[in-house]
């Protein structure tokens, strides 16, 4: 149960993966919170003051106590509400399969304009002509890495509610959960359900909790976002 008189704020940016892995994370524990949306070219007196170490987002106020990096966080929330979804099994060997995975996934990520992206499709999304199919054919590979740790590790993966999802549904979905919408945007598909039919089937399990729908990031914000993204890194490159 959420603690009495307890106060917390989050400060995120409505783009970034990263803050919706802590929204989601928030959301599945039950916890009020306060939001606070940074323009990370101005970003607020306040996150600077208590995240003075990252600036970052996202950063999470509890009390008055602010908690800083995504992980950390994502821990903390764990290790405070310890009601249910817990975000870790508690099988050891199945604890360590988690972390390798959210591990891969983080060492995939890179940043485009503020936003966290898996690294690759980063440069797939910065690149044309030569250069781009050659990221394409990277990512690829990447995704069946992904593809085939799930499926061997995490086989039968069945999401019925919110008790079923842990650390690694929160950063598959946060990651993941906008790929119609990179897709759109770069014109480029990875993640269907004939490459990738684990990771797929996964995203779409979770994209039909009520939970999950009410942190989703408009399609269509989204896609313009990314398209602006990729035209002001190509018009900068051009002009290099």
């Amino acid at each position: 149960m959420e603690e009495k008189k307890s106060k917390v704020i989050l400060h995120g940016m409505w783009a970034s993966t990263y803050s919706k892995r802590v929204e989601i994370a928030l959301k599945l524990k039950g916890i009020s919170y306060e939001y606070v949306e940074e323009d990370l070219k101005n970003k607020t007196e306040s996150l600077i003051q208590l995240n003075p170490v990252l600036k970052k987002i996202p950063l999470l106020v509890h009390d008055g106590k602010p908690v800083a990096d995504t992980q950390v966080i994502l821990d903390y929330i764990d290790e405070t509400w310890k009601n249910s979804p817990r975000f870790y099994p508690e099988d050891p060997y199945e604890r360590a399969q988690v972390r390798f995975w959210v591990s891969y996934i983080n060492q995939q990520e890179m940043t485009v304009s503020c936003c966290k992206v898996f690294e690759v499709m980063g440069r797939v999304m910065l690149q044309e002509g030569e250069a781009q199919a050659k990221s394409v054919e990277e990512a690829r590979e990447r995704f069946r890495v992904l593809e085939e740790g799930l499926k061997k590790h995490f086989p039968n993966k069945t999401i019925r509610g919110n008790d079923d999802v842990g650390l690694l549904d929160i950063i598959i979905i946060a990651s993941f959960g906008v790929y119609k919408a990179v897709h759109e945007a770069i014109g480029v598909e990875i993640i269907d359900p004939v490459n990738t039919p684990t990771l797929y089937n996964w995203i779409e399990q979770l994209q039909q909790l009520p939970v999950i729908k009410e942190v989703e990031v408009p399609h269509d914000r989204l896609v313009t976002f990314l398209q602006k993204c990729r035209q002001e890194h190509l018009q900068q490159a051009a002009n290099a």
